[in-house]
């Protein structure tokens, strides 16, 4: 199983960005899997951001982030996406989605997010 995040960026406070993380190499159905995004800001542990469920999609976030960031999957390109609106500072990190299977977690490569004017 492979993951590629992309989208990082520089971006001014309350700005947007759009993160994508492309999976691969799943043997079995992409949609059977959730799928899950954190972050780890320099200095500190790595906390989950968002999560969405299987088929059905249901979806969960960090008190952090609600009401800004929205997770959402397309299973057709075997793709999750983060859009994040209203950008803080404090949003700063490493992005990094992950997924499980066959009891083992798979993580990408991280695509850096930096929040600053």
């Amino acid at each position: 199983v492979q993951l590629v995040e992309s989208g990082g960026g520089l971006v001014q406070p309350g700005g947007s960005l759009r993160l994508s993380c492309a999976a691969s190499g799943f043997t079995f159905t992409f949609s059977n899997y959730p799928m899950t995004w954190y972050r780890q800001a320099p200095g500190k542990e790595r906390e989950l951001v968002a999560a969405i469920r299987s088929a059905g999609g249901s979806t969960n976030y960090a008190d952090s982030v609600k009401g800004r960031f929205t997770i959402s999957r397309d299973n057709a390109k075997n793709t999750v996406y983060l859009q994040m609106n209203a950008l803080k500072p404090e949003d700063t990190a490493v992005y990094y989605c992950t997924v499980p299977v066959l009891g083992r977690r798979y993580w990408g490569q991280g695509t850096q997010v930096t929040v600053s004017s």
